[in-house]
């Protein structure tokens, strides 16, 4: 019975995957972090960016997630007494080389309401493989975060994202996945894979 659930929330992923509802959003851009982000949701809607490197030393003390001056973004209200935690798009590690560039995945513009076994599991685990990646050569990380039509929201009023899509390009390699935004079923990330939007 597991594995049929199994087996059907992956048809599910492979179906959403292809999926994409558009929502109108600000294009912003960093030294680092290219992205484009929607005030009404007060979530991101997509991110860009290589991974600058697979090993460093940079503290991340300190750092907190900071508001934009120029775009109204979710703040720390939205992550307040719920599942979801401030889920990086362009994580801090991928940049622990350069204090300066990890600070600067630290803005809300990066930053997703992503549920907390998500973020600390199987999300985690395939960001730790782009890095493994790197080492190689060249890591391009393209990142949609998908919502419904009419999106449900917290009580501070951001919106609840359905799902993560993710692009990890190197060289000819080019492999993606999509997660649904809630308990991961698996512990795998190579079982959500899927196929690629473009």
């Amino acid at each position: 019975m597991k594995r049929i659930l199994f087996l059907s929330s992956l048809l599910l992923t492979f179906y959403i995957c292809a999926q994409s509802i558009n929502h109108s959003g600000i294009t912003w851009y960093s030294q680092y972090i290219n992205g484009v982000y929607s005030e009404d949701l007060e979530q991101p809607l997509l991110v860009s960016y290589t991974v600058l490197c697979a090993e460093g030393n940079a503290s991340r003390d300190g750092m907190q997630f900071y508001t934009d001056k120029k775009i109204h973004t979710s703040n720390d209200k939205d992550y307040v007494n719920n599942i979801w935690d401030k889920g990086h798009l362009a994580p801090a590690a991928d940049f622990k080389c350069d204090r300066n560039a990890m600070y600067k995945t630290f803005t809300y513009l990066n930053c997703a309401l992503q549920h907390e076994n998500l973020n600390r599991g199987v999300w985690k685990h395939l960001e730790a493989y782009e890095r493994e990646l790197s080492m190689i050569g060249d890591v391009s990380i393209f990142v949609e975060v998908d919502f419904d039509d009419k999106p449900k929201r917290v009580s501070g009023g951001a919106a609840i994202p359905i799902g993560f899509y993710k692009q990890i390009t190197l060289g000819k390699l080019n492999r993606c996945y999509w997660f649904a935004n809630k308990l991961p079923i698996s512990k795998d990330f190579r079982d959500y894979e899927c196929p690629c939007r473009n």
